[in-house]
């Protein structure tokens, strides 16, 4: 009775890797065919043209995207700024940037975060003089 059931698992097991291979060839070829489908010569130009479309910017060579730097908040016609996320990366940077003598303006503008942000920091890190 366990050989059989073992049997029927080891049938069970061959036949999903047999459904999951052919879903992957018939997924394979339908990107292939999207290109052309919807009116592109190339991959590579239908994957410009959907980042484009996202509003991501567009790809430069490896795939990697344009823009700001990472951590720097977008300014929005006129508006507030997003929130930046403040990195333990951004925090040593401003740290080692004090210690170069940098001003704070300086500092968040090479960091791109905001001034009160550079202050912040230097003051949980202990860089600032008590008045």
């Amino acid at each position: 009775m366990l050989l059989n059931k073992l049997n029927q698992l080891k049938a069970a097991r061959a036949k999903v890797a047999s459904l999951e291979k052919s879903i992957e060839n018939k997924l394979n070829r339908e990107l292939a065919a999207l290109p052309e489908k919807y009116g592109f010569e190339t991959a590579n130009e239908l994957a410009e043209a959907i980042i484009r479309a996202s509003g991501q910017g567009s790809v430069r060579g490896g795939g990697k995207r344009r823009g700001r730097k990472p951590g720097k908040a977008k300014v929005s016609g006129g508006g507030r700024r997003k929130r930046a996320k403040i990195t333990d990366e951004m925090r040593e940077q401003v740290t080692k940037l004090v210690a170069e003598g940098k001003t704070g303006s300086a500092i968040a503008k090479e960091v791109g975060i905001s001034l009160p942000s550079v202050q912040n920091i230097k003051k949980a890190a202990g860089l600032v003089n008590k008045r």
